[in-house]
C-alpha cells in the first residue's frame, strides 16, 4: 500500500459531515495516509511558542502531529476488523452527536455517566463539537480521510471529556496534565507524554510544593489498567451509575491528585488559579 500520496479521488475533506461512518460500504483504511513519524525539533519549536503563551492552543496540534501514536494504525485495523469493532461503529457513528444530545441524556438515570457529562459540560460550558470546531482550525488536511480509520480517531477526540469525568481529574493545571497521562497509556502517542511531564515541571515552579509527579505517574497507571475507552461502546456506559461505570472500568479515586488540591487549598491556593497569590492565613 502507497502510504505517501493519495490519488485524487481520495483526497482528504474537511470536517466530513458528508460520511456516513456506519456505512458497510466505508473503506477501512484508504490508501495515501501519511506515515505516523516523529519530528523532535518541530515539536520543541511548537513548545517553546507554548511556553511563551500558554493560551496558544495553536501550538498544541502541531505538537502531537510531531511525536504521533506511531501504532495508530495497526491499533485501530485491528478493533476495526473485529466483530464488536464493527458492531459499535454501527451503532455510536458520532460519538460527537451523541454526547452533545443532552435532552436524549437527561432521560438516563440520576447518577448516571450520562447526567455526570451533562453536568460537567454544561458547567464548563463545554460541547463536544466546540472541541471538534476548536481541533479543526489548526488541523492540517491529511487528518481527514473518509474511511473507518477516520471513524476510530474522531473517537479519540470525542472521548477527551468523558476521561476527565470517569477519572475525576478536573480541568485545573494539574488534573489537566494527569490526563494527559491517562490518555498516553490509552492512545500512546508520545506528545501526551511530554505535555503531561512538562506541564507538571512548570507547576512543581509554584511556591507550595505538592506530589505533582506522582498525581501525573499515578494517572499514567490508571490508564494503563483502564480497558481503552476508544474501543468500548459508549452508549452501553452512558446509563450506568458512574461508580458502575468507574468500577468496571477498573478506575480508582486518584490519591495524589486530590492529596494536592487538599494542600493548595489549606495554604488558600485555588487549584484552578495557580497563578493568584498565596492567600496569608489570618
Amino acid at each position: 500500500m502507497n502510504m505517501m500520496s493519495a490519488p485524487p479521488e481520495v483526497r482528504p475533506s474537511q470536517r466530513q459531515a458528508h460520511v456516513d461512518f456506519a456505512s458497510p460500504d466505508l473503506p477501512m483504511m484508504l490508501p495515501g495516509r501519511p506515515k505516523m513519524r516523529y519530528d523532535l525539533p518541530k515539536a520543541w519549536r511548537h513548545f517553546k511558542e507554548l511556553v511563551k503563551d500558554k493560551e496558544d492552543t495553536s501550538q498544541v496540534a502541531p505538537i502531537f502531529e510531531a511525536l504521533p501514536w506511531r501504532g495508530i494504525y495497526d491499533a485501530a485495523l485491528g478493533f476495526l476488523a473485529t466483530e464488536r469493532g464493527q458492531e459499535i461503529r454501527r451503532k455510536e457513528p458520532s460519538l460527537m452527536r451523541i454526547l452533545d444530545d443532552h435532552e436524549a441524556l437527561r432521560k438516563m438515570p440520576e447518577g448516571s455517566l450520562a447526567h455526570a457529562y451533562c453536568d460537567f459540560m454544561e458547567r464548563e460550558g463545554l460541547s463536544a463539537e466546540g472541541l471538534v470546531d476548536e481541533l479543526d482550525k489548526n488541523r492540517p488536511l491529511d487528518m481527514y480521510w473518509d474511511d473507518q480509520v477516520s471513524w476510530y480517531f474522531n473517537r479519540m477526540r470525542d472521548t477527551h471529556d468523558l476521561m476527565h469525568i470517569i477519572t475525576g481529574f478536573g480541568r485545573d493545571a494539574l488534573g489537566e496534565q494527569c490526563v494527559l497521562a491517562f490518555t498516553y497509556s490509552q492512545q500512546p502517542s508520545l506528545a501526551h507524554l511530554f505535555l503531561g511531564y512538562a506541564g507538571g515541571l512548570e507547576i512543581r515552579k509554584h511556591p507550595v510544593k505538592v506530589p505533582v509527579f506522582r498525581s501525573v505517574r499515578e494517572a499514567q497507571k490508571m490508564g494503563k489498567a483502564c480497558p481503552r475507552l476508544v474501543e468500548m461502546a459508549i452508549t452501553d456506559l452512558l446509563p450506568l451509575s458512574l461508580d458502575e461505570v468507574r468500577r468496571k472500568l477498573n478506575i480508582d479515586r486518584p490519591r495524589n491528585y486530590w492529596a494536592a488540591h487538599a494542600t493548595w487549598r489549606a495554604a488558600g491556593v485555588d487549584p484552578y488559579d495557580l497563578m493568584a497569590p498565596v492567600k496569608q492565613a489570618a
